[in-house]
């Protein structure tokens, strides 16, 4: 599966014994995240990573050592981001990888890198789970953007480690991964200090950087590691996560790979390359479901709604990074509905524990990958469907959900059903449910689908609902899902990109939907550019004490 590019595919799917660039370990309930980047270690050949700078497999190990402390270590509380390079903690991106990249690659990447940090930021949020940021040294650019995911940031106070965004000055370019949105956003920074801040090369020091709350302390070497403890401590005395939970073991996520296809047990992806549509079909689970905690537990990451959401996000990674000609997803179920809704009824009455509180928060971030992929999504709901609960919402984050109308032939007639789950419980990035942005949250619209809960809906009341774009009949459907696929191919990717973007996320914004959407406001613009990046292409720190700092000509 690799049909954009002459590099082997990207894959995913990695644990910690394979890990070349964190170290993760434990200690009661603080885990810690060590950043030691391999130079050799480049997930592309070209250039190396230095001075801790990251690329993409960086943040696939990043990604997967979060999902490692989420469901195997519920005992964890607080996670301690930090360094093991002599006074660095991180310098970003690394700029000859973006030097060297295609516009493509470029703008998956800062995607990925995005949706990563903002897992932390979902994780504080919904999990309990808190972030310190122990910056040991010089802190640039996606280094910062990292630092500012977390709940806390703590500086070293060694007269030469600042924080600092120097992509404007030194580059030319804006930070990709969110800088400029949480600098005033989440840290509140004021607005003419973050204007001298995000223009200037040697950032940020010591009290300064505490007074412009660009990080919350900046402690002397000598106090700094038992300052980090004392505070991650503290931020995990406040949380509800179990200190003798039963963690939940990640196996490797199976799939059967072909040139065209990728297939794991509850998620298939065929791919029609004259169409240039990929087919992501989801199953319902099949079999006796658990419905205690007892249950629950023994399934393990065997249940289904776990292993469906690791499978179903793995395929949707996969896709954005290896199959960049196929532009047009079509999203289809199958299966029982009784099934989904009863797994559904599940998650809902034990939502309080730990592991299905989990899992409520890994089916709610791939979804929400689904909602920001620069892909067009088209829902088609036919005989055998099963659109219900939380499969809806795969119909509600397509671009358009069409269902096919046979009003001759009940029996085999498509059905949707609504369910609580479909009313908040995995909403979008800007915490509003799908529903909610469907009808811009207007009440009558929303009180008739919340009536409608539970009860199977064929083409016609769907439609009448405004719960589907179109219900044609057996006679029209095959021309026009035909029509309206083939159009979609003849138009730009990019404009596209810019288009879902505007309409996914219509009338409310939060901090991520601003950051993602400036991301897209500018990066066809910048990443477009032919010497964007420069021909050095990486940053240096360099000087001791009050003059050290990075500068991009001393590479």
């Amino acid at each position: 599966m690799n049909s954009a590019n002459t590099s082997p595919p990207v894959d995913y799917r990695t644990e910690p014994s394979n890990y070349r660039h964190w170290k993760l370990s434990f200690e009661g309930d603080v885990a810690k995240l060590t950043l030691d980047i391999a130079e050799d270690g480049g997930i592309r050949p070209g250039y190396k990573l230095k001075l801790n700078s990251y690329d993409l497999g960086v943040d696939v190990e990043l990604h997967d050592a979060l999902n490692r402390i989420r469901f195997e270590h519920p005992e964890v509380r607080t996670v301690i981001v930090t360094s093991l390079k002599d006074r660095i903690f991180c310098s970003g991106a690394n700029i000859f990888m973006l030097g060297l990249s295609s516009h493509a690659w470029k703008v998956n990447f800062c995607k990925f890198t995005n949706e990563t940090r903002n897992g932390i930021e979902d994780s504080s949020r919904h999990s309990g789970l808190k972030f310190v940021a122990a910056v040991n040294g010089a802190c640039a650019g996606g280094g910062y953007e990292l630092a500012l995911a977390c709940d806390e940031i703590i500086l070293v106070d060694d007269r030469s480690s600042s924080v600092s965004l120097p992509e404007v000055p030194l580059l030319g370019v804006l930070p990709g991964t969110g800088g400029l949105t949480r600098v005033t956003d989440k840290r509140h920074v004021r607005h003419d200090l973050a204007d001298i801040f995000c223009t200037s090369v040697e950032g940020v020091r010591g009290q300064r950087a505490v007074e412009w709350r660009l990080v919350d302390a900046a402690v002397k070497p000598a106090q700094f590691g038992a300052f980090v403890q004392e505070r991650a401590k503290k931020l995990a005395a406040a949380s509800d996560r179990p200190a003798g939970g039963k963690g939940v073991a990640l196996r490797r996520i199976e799939r059967e790979e072909t040139p065209d296809a990728l297939r794991y047990e509850h998620v298939s992806v065929e791919i029609d390359r004259g169409k240039r549509t990929a087919t992501f079909t989801v199953k319902a689970p099949i079999g006796p479901q658990p419905t205690d905690i007892a249950g629950i537990e023994a399934a393990a990451a065997s249940w289904w709604p776990l292993a469906m959401a690791r499978q179903l996000d793995d395929a949707i990674l996969s896709m954005r990074t290896n199959e960049l000609d196929i532009g047009t997803w079509l999203l289809k179920t199958e299966g029982d509905a009784a099934a989904v809704l009863a797994t559904d009824a599940t998650l809902l009455k034990h939502q309080g524990h730990w592991f299905v509180r989990e899992t409520i928060g890994a089916l709610r971030r791939t979804f929400a990958r689904l909602d920001v992929s620069s892909r067009s999504l088209f829902a088609l709901i036919e005989p055998g469907s099963c659109f219900a609960g939380t499969l809806a919402e795969l119909a509600f984050a397509a671009d358009r959900a069409y269902m096919l109308a046979l009003p001759d032939d009940a029996a085999r007639a498509p059905r949707l059903t609504l369910g609580d789950m479909n009313f908040g419980v995995l909403p979008l990035v800007n915490d509003q449910s799908r529903l909610a942005r469907r009808f811009y949250e207007e009440s009558q619209p929303l009180d008739a689908a919340r009536a409608a809960i539970g009860k199977a809906l064929d083409a016609d009341e769907a439609l009448a609902l405004g719960l589907v774009t179109a219900a044609p009949d057996d006679i029209d459907w095959a021309d026009e899902i035909r029509i309206a696929i083939e159009e979609r191919a003849s138009m730009s990717p990019d404009a596209l990109t810019g288009l879902e973007a505007n309409l996914r996320f219509a009338s409310k914004e939060n901090m991520a939907t601003r950051i993602f959407g400036r991301l897209t406001a500018w990066q066809n613009w910048i990443f477009q550019r032919p010497n964007a990046v420069g021909e050095k292409g990486a940053l240096k720190v360099y000087g001791k004490g009050d003059k050290a700092q990075f500068d991009l000509n001393r590479v």
